[in-house]
């Protein structure tokens, strides 16, 4: 069992930036594949980014959604049991709840591949 717990969401203005955290506890963290969805009113909730942590080689790959690829950044603190989203260059468009999840199935970019889910945390977006 994995809890996972969000944090960093707030109010900001469009081009501004803001990390958002997850803090992990429970099974062994660093093993998981890690990843950020986001949910907007009205809107299915939908894939941001994902993140594999390889024990053997000692790195990380990452997977992003189009709309965020070269604003967004996904990394991993193992040592702290935390997964970052580093959000820079916000939009309107970026406003949603952020969710964190975990699971055991390598980069993939569906809900159903996820086992584990934060509460989540808001991300407003002003123009």
């Amino acid at each position: 069992q994995v809890q996972l717990v969000e944090s960093g969401g707030g109010l900001v203005q469009a081009g501004d930036s803001l990390r958002l955290s997850c803090a992990a506890s429970g099974r062994t963290f660093s093993s998981y594949t890690m990843a950020w969805f986001r949910q907007a009113p009205g809107k299915e909730r939908e894939f941001v980014a994902t993140l594999s942590w390889s024990e053997r080689r000692g790195n990380a790959n990452t997977y992003y959604a189009d709309s965020v690829k070269g604003r967004f950044t996904i990394s991993k603190d193992n040592a702290k049991d935390t997964v970052y989203l580093q959000m820079n260059s916000l939009k309107p468009e970026d406003t949603a709840v952020y969710y964190c999840a975990a699971g055991n199935y390598g980069l993939r970019d569906k809900m159903a591949d996820y086992d584990y889910w934060g509460q989540g945390t808001q991300v407003t977006v002003s123009s």
